[in-house]
C-alpha cells in the first residue's frame, strides 16, 4: 500500500528533525555552545581544552622517554642521577688475560686500584638501578659486583658463561649473553637467579640494544654472522637473519636517537650495518674502517664515535647528515675497542685490546689526551658514573 502525501510529509519532517538532533549531539565538546547559539542565547566562550596526553605504547613498566624523538635525551652532559652524583669518577678496565680490573682516575690518568676478579673478565656493566657495577667473568662463570661508591668488590655470583650483560628497559630482568652456551638467559636483576632460558640457533651472541619503545631488542651473533630480533616482554626470538657478507662478525649495536635505525659494527666487513629494526629487513653496509668494533653516542645525540680496532682509528658519524664526517688517527697506532664517553662528554675512553693500554681521546678535536698502561687484553671498560636515569647494560647504555 503506497503512503498518502500527508504521511510522506510527516515522515520527511521527522527525518529532518532527527538529523538536526544528531548533528547537535555529534559536535562533542562544542555541542553545548552550538545548541545555545541555535536557540538564540549567548554563552561564555570556554577555555581551550588541553589535548589528552596518552602514554606512548611500549614495554609495560618502562620509564617514559624524556623526549620521544631522542632515546638519549637523559644523557646530557653532567646530568647525573641523584643515585650516582656522589660517586667518584673512575674508569673501570677489565683485563681479560690478567683476570683483573684496572681502576683509573680520569683526572690524573693514573691507576688508583687493581681489583682481582674471576677468569676472563669481558665487560664492566652498570646495573639498571645504577647502584652496582657487574664484572662479567666469562670463563670463570661468575659476576663480580663492585660498589661504585667505594670501589670495593663484593662476593662473586655464580652465572654460567656471562660474556655480556644487559637489562630490560623496565628493570624487570637482566639478560645474560651466554655466547658459547648459545643462550639468552633472563635473570632476576638483583639476585641473578635464572628466570627463563632462551636457546638460540646462532653462535656467539654478544651485543644488543633496545628499540625506542623497549618492546624488542636486536642482538648480534659474532661467530655465525647473524642478527636476532627478540620480543622483550615475551622473551622470545621473533626474527633472525644472516648478514649479507661472507665471514661477517657483528659486534656492538646501537639504536639511532630517533629510534628509526639500528647500527651494527662488523669487524670483518669493516663498517656498520644500518638496519630498520621495526621491519627487520635487509641491512646496508656503511664502511668506516678496518676492524669496526665499538659504537658510542655523543652527549648531544648528534654524533656517534666508531672505533676501528684493526687500523687504530675512530670514525665520527653524524646522525642528521647520515654520513661520516671525520676520522681520527691514534698516534703510533693502537687497537681501540670498547669503552664510553665521560660524564661531561669531552673525553672518549677506549680500551686498546691488543696493546695492554687505554686511550683517552678529546671528542672535540680527536686528539689523544693520554695512553694508560693496564693489564693484558683490556676489553669492555666502563666510564662511571655517566648521565642517565637507568642503565640497559653493556659498558653503559643509558636512558
Amino acid at each position: 500500500m503506497r503512503p498518502t502525501p500527508m504521511k510522506r510529509h510527516l515522515v520527511k519532517s521527522a527525518l529532518i528533525a532527527g538529523a538536526a538532533f544528531v548533528a547537535l549531539a555529534a559536535c562533542g565538546t562544542e555541542s553545548r555552545d552550538g545548541a545555545n547559539e541555535a536557540l538564540g542565547t549567548k554563552a561564555a566562550v570556554p577555555a581551550p581544552v588541553e589535548p589528552v596526553r596518552r602514554p606512548v605504547p611500549g614495554l609495560p613498566g618502562m620509564p617514559p622517554l624524556l623526549d620521544p624523538k631522542d632515546v638519549y635525551a637523559a644523557d646530557r652532559p653532567n646530568r647525573l642521577s641523584p643515585v650516582v652524583k656522589d660517586f667518584p669518577s673512575r674508569v673501570y678496565v677489565p683485563n681479560t688475560e690478567s683476570d683483573t680490573v684496572s681502576v683509573i682516575d680520569p683526572k690524573t690518568y693514573e691507576i688508583v686500584e687493581t681489583i682481582h676478579v674471576g677468569r676472563q673478565p669481558q665487560h664492566v656493566v652498570p646495573s639498571w638501578d645504577l647502584k652496582t657495577l657487574w664484572v662479567n667473568n666469562n670463563r670463570g662463570h661468575t659476576l663480580t659486583p663492585i660498589d661504585p661508591r667505594t670501589g670495593k668488590a663484593g662476593k662473586p655470583v655464580a652465572v654460567h658463561d656471562p660474556y655480556n650483560l644487559y637489562f630490560t628497559p623496565n628493570g624487570k630482568y637482566a639478560v645474560v649473553m651466554a655466547s658459547l652456551d648459545r643462550e639468552l638467559v633472563f635473570r632476576d636483576p638483583h639476585t641473578m637467579e635464572r628466570v627463563k632460558t632462551v636457546p638460540v640457533s646462532c653462535y656467539g651472541v654478544n651485543h644488543a640494544d633496545f628499540s625506542l619503545d623497549g618492546t624488542y631488542f636486536i642482538v648480534s651473533c659474532e661467530f655465525s654472522g647473524e642478527l636476532l630480533k627478540v620480543d622483550t616482554e615475551k622473551m622470545t626470538v621473533i626474527g633472525q637473519q644472516k648478514l649479507p657478507f661472507d665471514g661477517a662478525m657483528p659486534q656492538d649495536v646501537k639504536v639511532s636517537p630517533d629510534g628509526k635505525r639500528f647500527y651494527v659494527a662488523d669487524m670483518m666487513a669493516d663498517g656498520m650495518w644500518v638496519l630498520d629494526g621495526d621491519t627487520f629487513g635487509r641491512p646496508t653496509l656503511l664502511p668506516t674502517g678496518k676492524g669496526t668494533h665499538g659504537l658510542y653516542v655523543s652527549r648531544d645525540s648528534r654524533e656517534m664515535y666508531v672505533s676501528n680496532r684493526g687500523e687504530g682509528t675512530v670514525s665520527v658519524f653524524d646522525f642528521t647528515q647520515n654520513r661520516l664526517t671525520k676520522k681520527w688517527q691514534l698516534p703510533h697506532g693502537g687497537s681501540p675497542d670498547m669503552g664510553g664517553v665521560s660524564a661531561d662528554g669531552k673525553v672518549l675512553w677506549l680500551s686498546g685490546r691488543y696493546n695492554s693500554e687505554v686511550y683517552a681521546i678529546d671528542t672535540r678535536t680527536g686528539a689523544q689526551l693520554a695512553r694508560v698502561k693496564v693489564g693484558s687484553g683490556p676489553h669492555g671498560l666502563a666510564v662511571y658514573p655517566q648521565p642517565g636515569r637507568y642503565s640497559l647494560g653493556h659498558t653503559g647504555i643509558f636512558r
